[in-house]
């Protein structure tokens, strides 16, 4: 943690002195702080809530979710991003990766293809290109991630191609991946993963996109391949209502070489109402599935059947800070929960959180 630290001072001073220079320079330095403080009614002793809960995870603290600092060098055929972060979205997410990886955010360099066309190669760890939500949440229409979001990946390592179309109507990349949601790949595992991303915005007020992966996440000893698919639309319904549909699909063999698979699923829509400048109120029904565990194992029954809703108001206090509200609940098939010191269907918390980008 402390050289992630010094890290991000040597970052702001590189950037401090290049803007001192001509207005020319590539060179840029943004940032996010979200700070929070969650209340889970099932009152956890350690603090942590649901396992499956990879972001605002840390109950009855105020605490940091993402923090970070991002240089950025862009021309108008090389890019490069670097960006070093903290938080306890780090600590959830990053768990399984190498302590020197663990605060990264992004790193990556790309150079532009065509001298006509809008194509470009990037390598290095991006954002994920699977759904619609991502770890900043001033971007996100909720407070906190949808069960399909915390647990498909937030950021993922490896090549991709990508091309926008001149009139960026339409934008398609493909993917060669380490992994499911990994930088270092997992050890024995030499089988590259595959996704694509089509994205096609016929106007400004729709937006379909389509996401893929296609690979492994055990050793090749034990190798189970997985596919899976997200879909989601985004729609300006009126200049004050917007509405997000989206769906995730994915099937896992049940082992090496099968033709049996375990499938989940999960549907989602959220509806985000602007009645001012300063205010935006939005409202979230989802479900998840997992019968079978392959992404939320709980060792019951019927294993992970569980519905959610949320509703939260968003306060822009100015152009840059957000201060947001959130009261959300699960209920699921099994007993998976604790309420009030007893196994139970049910879980409640309420989030705030003030976000402020740079």
């Amino acid at each position: 943690m402390k050289n992630t630290f010094i890290a991000l001072l040597i970052l702001c001073s590189i950037s401090t002195y290049a803007q001192t220079e001509s207005t020319k320079n590539p060179l840029s330095i943004s940032g996010y702080v979200e700070t929070y403080y969650a209340y889970d009614f099932g009152n956890p002793d350690n603090h942590n809530r649901p396992g499956f809960a990879y972001s605002h995870s840390r109950h009855n603290e105020v605490n940091l979710n993402l923090g970070f600092v991002k240089l950025a060098y862009n021309t108008d055929n090389i890019r490069t991003n670097i960006a070093l972060m903290t938080g306890t979205y780090a600590n959830a997410n990053l768990a399984a990766e190498p302590g020197v990886l663990r605060g990264i955010y992004e790193a990556n360099a790309g150079v532009k293809i065509s001298k006509k066309k809008n194509v470009w190669v990037d390598a290095g760890i991006f954002a994920s290109h699977i759904g619609f939500e991502s770890a900043i949440g001033k971007d996100c229409w909720n407070l906190t991630r949808s069960i399909l979001a915390d647990n498909s990946p937030y950021y993922e390592s490896g090549v991709k191609v990508s091309y926008t179309s001149d009139d960026a109507k339409w934008f398609v990349s493909g993917l060669i991946l380490n992994g499911w949601q990994r930088i270092q790949r997992v050890d024995g595992n030499n089988t590259p993963a595959f996704g694509h991303q089509l994205t096609f915005k016929p106007n400004s007020k729709m937006t379909f996109n389509s996401s893929s992966f296609v690979g492994s996440d055990s050793p090749d000893r034990t190798r189970q391949m997985r596919y899976f698919h997200n879909f989601y639309g985004q729609f300006q319904l009126h200049k004050k209502l917007g509405l997000t549909a989206g769906f995730d699909i994915g099937t896992q063999q049940k082992s090496k070489g099968s033709t049996d698979y375990n499938t989940w699923y999960s549907p989602v829509i959220i509806a985000k109402y602007t009645p001012s400048d300063k205010i935006s109120i939005a409202a979230r029904g989802e479900y998840y599935s997992d019968a079978n565990g392959v992404i939320i194992a709980t060792g019951t029954t019927n294993g992970f059947k569980t519905f959610g809703y949320s509703l939260n108001v968003d306060y822009n206090i100015a152009s840059n800070v957000v201060w947001r509200i959130e009261g959300r609940g699960f209920s699921s098939k099994d007993n998976i929960f604790t309420l009030e010191n007893q196994a139970s269907t049910q879980n409640y918390f309420v989030t705030t959180a003030l976000a402020i980008s740079f």
